[in-house]
C-alpha cells in the first residue's frame, strides 16, 4: 500500500449560490468523489468504505464522480464497481471521465461499461436532467481527448438557464468562462499532493522551492518540477473554491494519490447544498 502522509479522510461542506436556481431545487445537496485511482495501491479498502459511508449518510439529492477511477490497466474498475454499487443518491449518480480512465485504447469502454452496470450515467459531451428542465448537468469529455468539444454542447443550452458543468480537469475552467458555469466540478490535481501547512499546495510555490533545493533532489520531487504544468497549467485551482470569471469551479482533492504520494493533503468527500442566488440576500 503506498505510504500516504495525508491525514484523514475529509468530509468538506460548502454552499453554492446559484442565479435562477428553481425553488423547488433550493437546499438541493450533491455529493462528489474523484480520482479513486483503484489500482491496489493509491486507495486502501479501508478508505474508500468511509468514503462511500460519509457519502450515504449526507443522504445526497445526487453523487457526482468526476473522473480518474483507475490507473493504467482498467481492470480493477469491475472491482471498484462492486463497493460503488453501495452508494445511494435520489436522482441517480452521475460521471464523467479523466485522463487515466482512457489511457488505453480499450480503457474508455471498459470503464464506462462497468459504470452503467451499476447504474452510473457516465456523461461524454452529454447533458443530462435528473433535477429536470430547470437545472441541467453537463458532462464533458476528457480536456486530454480529442473529443473534448464544450461547444458542440454548451451551444445547446439556453443562457438563462442555470447549469452544473462536470469536468475532470479544472484547467477546462479557462475555456468554459465564454458559457455560463454555475458551477463546475473537477478534480484531477488531487489537491496538489504536497501542501505546506498554512501556506497551501507546495506547487503553487515551486519555483522558490526548486531555487533551494540541491539539483540531485528534485527529480524525485515531480510535483515540484518545471513540468508539472503538463498534469494542470492552473494549479491555482488545486483544490478548493473558486470564482472564474463569472463562473463557479469547485476542485476535489480527490480520493487517491500518485507518486509522490500526499502530505498534508487529505483525501476528500465533498458535500455541496446549492441555494439560491437571492436566499440570505
Amino acid at each position: 500500500m503506498h505510504l500516504l502522509l495525508s491525514g484523514p479522510l475529509a468530509l468538506e461542506r460548502l454552499t453554492v449560490k446559484i442565479a435562477d436556481l428553481p425553488v423547488s431545487l433550493h437546499g438541493t445537496k450533491l455529493v462528489q468523489l474523484s480520482d479513486l485511482h483503484y489500482d491496489g495501491l493509491r486507495l486502501s479498502e479501508k478508505m474508500l468504505e468511509q468514503a462511500i459511508a460519509l457519502c450515504n449518510e449526507a443522504e445526497p439529492d445526487l453523487v457526482v464522480l468526476t473522473g480518474d477511477y483507475i490507473t493504467d490497466d482498467p481492470s480493477p474498475i469491475h472491482q471498484l464497481v462492486l463497493r460503488l454499487k453501495h452508494l445511494q443518491s435520489r436522482a441517480g449518480i452521475y460521471a464523467v471521465l479523466g485522463n487515466h480512465d482512457i489511457h488505453y485504447s480499450r480503457s474508455k469502454v471498459e470503464v464506462t461499461d462497468a459504470l452503467k452496470s451499476i447504474g452510473v450515467n457516465v456523461l461524454w459531451n452529454e447533458i443530462a436532467y435528473p433535477f429536470g428542465k430547470g437545472l441541467p448537468l453537463v458532462g464533458l469529455a476528457d480536456y486530454w481527448s480529442r473529443e473534448f468539444n464544450p461547444k458542440f454542447v454548451m451551444n445547446q443550452l439556453d443562457a438563462t438557464i442555470p447549469r452544473i458543468v462536470l469536468s475532470h480537469n479544472p484547467d477546462t475552467a479557462h475555456i468554459l468562462q465564454q458559457w455560463r458555469v454555475d458551477l463546475q466540478l473537477s478534480g484531477h490535481t488531487h489537491g496538489g499532493q504536497i501542501v505546506i501547512p498554512g501556506i497551501g499546495p507546495a506547487v503553487v510555490h515551486y519555483k522558490k522551492f526548486l531555487s533551494k533545493l540541491p539539483k540531485k533532489l528534485r527529480r524525485w520531487v515531480p510535483l515540484l518540477r518545471p513540468d508539472c504544468s503538463k498534469v494542470v497549467r492552473h494549479w491555482e485551482w488545486a483544490q478548493g473554491f473558486h470564482k472564474v470569471s463569472n463562473n463557479q469551479l469547485y476542485v476535489n482533492r480527490g480520493l487517491g494519490t500518485y507518486p509522490p504520494g500526499r502530505l498534508f493533503c487529505s483525501p476528500e468527500v465533498t458535500v455541496i447544498t446549492l441555494q439560491s442566488e437571492e436566499e440570505g440576500c
